[in-house]
């Protein structure tokens, strides 16, 4: 199973679905979040690129679990390899996009690099940014790569977050392109409370767009039994 992190996230997000799973499952971080390097552009279709490889080291096709952004790049890694891939399960993304929301997120991509003082001011960014506050304490280990102290790498004094801020700049999302282009199955599912994406929005797209009761737009980390039942049905 491979499992896709959102925007601002990294792939520690899905240590529950992975634990549940059982099986062999990777959860990479994508280029510009984490561990992972910077690079010089962004793009849905880039970041399915680089997890390409990844594919191979399945010996059959398997479930991909994309969240919000990761839905996106789940739907253009089954478009590049669909011999890999056995279903697409698309969490949380956001399909509808108003002018001023594309243009908030580019004037996001444009900002500088932020430093704060402190490892619990970084924290606090980073769970905000990744829609984890509330969810995720400042002291769990899942925050651990999100944050970078800044003297340990070279850069000075402080801390900045581990994200690239250029990866806001992936652009909008041509869903229905991309789901025209796909030849497995492909769920896509949203939380009864996720605020970034609508049961309608979802019904524009697929006959059968599934609502998990009760949950936000981190479901994956709310309930990850839930969330993995939907690659396994």
């Amino acid at each position: 199973m491979l499992l896709i992190h959102g925007l601002g996230a990294t792939g520690a997000v899905w240590r529950g679905t992975a634990a549940a799973y059982g099986g062999p499952a990777l959860a990479p971080d994508l280029p510009g979040h984490g561990t992972a390097g910077w690079a010089t552009t962004y793009s849905f279709a880039a970041h399915a690129e680089a997890l390409l490889q990844l594919l191979e080291r399945f010996d059959a096709p398997v479930p991909v679990l994309g969240h919000s952004m990761g839905g996106v790049v789940a739907l253009e890694l089954a478009r590049l390899a669909p011999a890999r891939v056995e279903r697409v399960v698309a969490l949380g993304v956001k399909v509808s996009w108003p002018p001023e929301d594309a243009a908030r997120a580019l004037t996001m991509a444009d900002r500088p690099v932020a430093t704060y003082d402190t490892r619990a001011e970084a924290v606090d960014r980073f769970l905000r940014v990744s829609g984890l506050a509330g969810l995720v304490g400042v002291d769990d280990a899942l925050v651990d790569d999100a944050v970078v102290d800044r003297a340990a790498v070279g850069e000075g004094s402080g801390w900045r977050l581990a994200q690239d801020p250029r990866t806001f700049g992936v652009g909008v999302p041509d869903m229905a392109g991309l789901l025209a282009g796909v030849s497995c199955p492909v769920v896509l599912a949203r939380g009864e409370h996720d605020p970034m994406v609508s049961r309608a929005d979802l019904a524009e797209l697929t006959p059968h767009p599934v609502t998990l009761p009760g949950l936000g737009h981190n479901a994956h980390v709310e309930d990850p039994t839930a969330v993995l039942a939907l690659a396994l049905a």
